[in-house]
């Protein structure tokens, strides 16, 4: 099929176009001279296959698309105005739902988030996880949910620096969501590496030691995956979001992971994987422990890869979206 998506969630997409399709990713110039976020293009820090072509709209018009998969609403009004077809209707459509409720302007209060396309039946929700789905108020939305698949990056934990790995986005800006508010006392009990987009201000921020806390400024995801294999044990400090895809890498690599039980976690980390718990003093003394005890991390490190091996494997991933974009084309 001809698929065509935006480049929004790096990520998940770098998965996403493993698949057999052939995927059309529109690019626009913004006014300045950087590329608009109606258009992106091909990524410049993940490795994505010849089969994802970036096409201007104009190149759109010319192009024979099957099936459009929709992530913003704002991508509804491109597609009615760059291909004169309406999503769901002449054109075969799913709306990819990549967060929890609650974290855009105008969600309204969770668990009362109301999904932008519940009063429509003719376009399903394909939600990332089964808390997401729970959470939001799909209407009459048909819904399903495919979880994350991953590139495996292979098993290359070492953990020869006995320091903490954390991955997260625009914790300035994004503050206790994304648990920034919890480095302090993850600072207290290991030396912390942070890496991601949007580090600027942070120790400033959470009054952050630079001689505990080290900030790794959007790495190409390759590097930042060698980084992370050499840290001791991943952390992840995320009070409220979807299930964060570098925590599912992190286990990919074989490192034991700390992590807050908040959304999809419980599920997604079983137990012997790592610790989890809604209590931060307890995951500051798995921190400790894993920091001490080399022989522990590592058995824990091969239990998070085998779990998520099992349950967030690429072929599983791709299967699961062939089936619904073939439904959906039908």
């Amino acid at each position: 099929m001809k698929v065509l998506l935006w480049h929004v969630h790096g990520s998940w997409t770098t998965a996403f176009l493993e698949g057999r399709h052939e995927y059309l990713l529109p690019v626009v110039d913004g006014p300045d001279g950087r590329r608009s976020p109606d258009g992106l293009g091909r990524a410049r820090t993940w490795d994505w296959p010849a089969s994802a072509r970036e096409v201007t709209p104009e190149q759109l018009r010319e192009e024979d698309v099957d099936v459009v998969v929709l992530q913003r609403v704002r991508d509804l009004e491109l597609v009615r105005e760059w291909l004169g077809r309406e999503p769901g209707h002449d054109l075969p459509a799913v709306f990819l739902e990549h967060n929890a409720p609650g974290l855009e302007p105008g969600d309204g209060p969770v668990p009362h988030t109301r999904h932008p396309l519940a009063d429509r039946d003719d376009i399903p929700i394909a939600h990332v996880t089964h808390f997401n789905r729970l959470f939001y108020d799909n209407g009459r939305a048909p819904t399903t949910v495919i979880e994350h698949g991953i590139v495996d990056p292979g098993e290359r934990w070492t953990g020869d620096l006995a320091r903490a790995a954390v991955v997260t986005n625009e914790p300035v800006r994004r503050g206790r969501t994304v648990g920034a508010d919890l480095l302090p006392g993850l600072a207290a009990a290991a030396p912390v590496d942070v890496f991601g987009m949007g580090l600027s201000g942070l120790h400033e921020r959470h009054g952050l030691d630079p001689d505990r806390v080290t900030l790794y400024d959007d790495p190409p995801q390759a590097a930042m995956h060698t980084e992370l294999a050499r840290r001791r044990v991943y952390v992840h400090p995320v009070r409220w979001t979807s299930l964060g895809l570098s925590l599912l890498e992190a286990m990919h690599l074989g490192m034991p992971v700390v992590a807050l039980a908040t959304t999809e976690v419980v599920e997604a980390v079983p137990a012997g994987a790592g610790v989890v718990s809604t209590r931060p003093e307890v995951l500051w003394d798995a921190v400790r422990t894993y920091l001490d005890d080399e022989d522990a991390a590592r058995l824990a490190g091969k239990a998070a890869r085998a779990a998520a091996l099992e349950r967030y494997g690429l072929a599983r991933f791709l299967a699961d979206w062939d089936r619904l974009l073939e439904e959906v084309t039908r």
